[in-house]
Parts: C-alpha cells; structure tokens; sequence
C-alpha cells in the first residue's frame, strides 16, 4: 500500500511507502490526516516485551513548502497510455497494460507531427495503435482525414497523482477525484 502524502494546503506532493510515513510520523512532521480503515505497522520489542505499533492513514499531510508551484507532469508513455484508458484515439481499438495485441502496439502520435513543428507535450499526443499512427503519418489528423475519440488535455496534479500509482484506495481515489479538472476521458480504476 502506498500512502499519499500531500502538503498542509491538501496539494498532492507524492505516493510514499508506509516506512517513509512511519518516519514522518515519529519525526512529528505528519499535520494532520484523513482516510477509511487506517493500517498499522509493528516495530520493535522493548525491554518489557512490549511491541510498538505505529497507525498510518492513507492520506496525511506534512509540513513543509506550501508556495503553489507551475506543475507539469512529466510526459511518459506510460502515463500517457493510462491516461488515454490503453485506447487508440483514433480507432478506439483496446489494449491491455502490455501495450500489445497481437500485430498492433500501442505508440505515441503528435497530433500536429513533429515534423510540421508539434510539440511533444500533454496537449500534443495521444495514444494511438501502429496500424493507425502508421497510417496518418506526418499529417494532422485533418489532413489524413481521421477523427480524434477525445481532445488531449494536460493533467493537473490530482490527475496526475491518480495517474502515478496503479493501486490506489478507495478513500485516496475520492480525494483525488473530486479535485479532477473535469477534462478527463479516461474511465476511473
């Protein structure tokens, strides 16, 4: 299980491990914390055969840095392809998280090609299949006549939270969700 830690203001900051949350919580740098059903951590046996027990929430927030930054996600296939439900956007074919199926691979297609000057950022690719992304080329989807399923956005740093761990909990999920921009496509894990 991964705990989401964020900052005093409720800003996503990353997906840290229950050891990392048991270290900010005995240095005392935990503020305050929310989330169902909290999970405990066993450390050591004392002197008088008493085991400490540390209960972490999913979600706590830590002191530290509140100044609101210009987030942008970094732009990986990965990411991409989750954000984009392992669908092709122009064909609507499926894929499983291997990216395969069968002669098609999953693959990264600018919208207005590189080659016509576009840009590798969030609002400039999709995730399209090979027999597609071949066929299109180096044209815009106008010019090879193919029409987008969704309009590419970049995630903000909820999305993007929910977008960098594949096993996310229920309680996490709804704190991440409610803060979604509203321009996502993709179908909730």
């Amino acid at each position: 299980m991964r705990i989401l830690r964020l900052t005093k203001s409720g800003l996503p900051l990353a997906w840290v491990s229950r050891e990392e949350a048991a270290t900010l919580y005995v240095k005392g740098q935990v503020l305050w914390s929310i989330g169902d059903n909290p999970s405990s951590i066993y450390g050591g046996v004392n002197p008088l055969g008493e085991r400490s027990c540390l209960t972490l929430s999913s979600i706590i927030a830590c002191d530290g840095d509140t100044r609101k930054r210009n987030f942008v996600p970094a732009l990986t296939n990965r990411l991409l392809f989750r954000r984009d439900d392992y669908r092709c956007m122009y064909c609507g074919y499926e894929f499983d998280e291997s990216h395969h199926s069968g002669a098609l691979t999953l693959t990264r297609d600018h919208i207005r090609p590189r080659v016509q000057g576009g840009r590798d950022v969030w609002t400039n690719v999709i995730s399209a299949c090979s027999r597609c992304n071949h066929h299109k080329g180096g044209r815009t989807p106008e010019q090879a006549r193919m029409e987008l399923l969704a309009i590419p956005f970049e995630p903000n740093v909820f999305e993007f939270m929910y977008l960098a761990n594949r096993h996310i909990r229920g309680d996490q999920m709804q704190y991440l969700q409610a803060r979604f921009s509203g321009q996502r496509y993709w179908q909730a894990a």
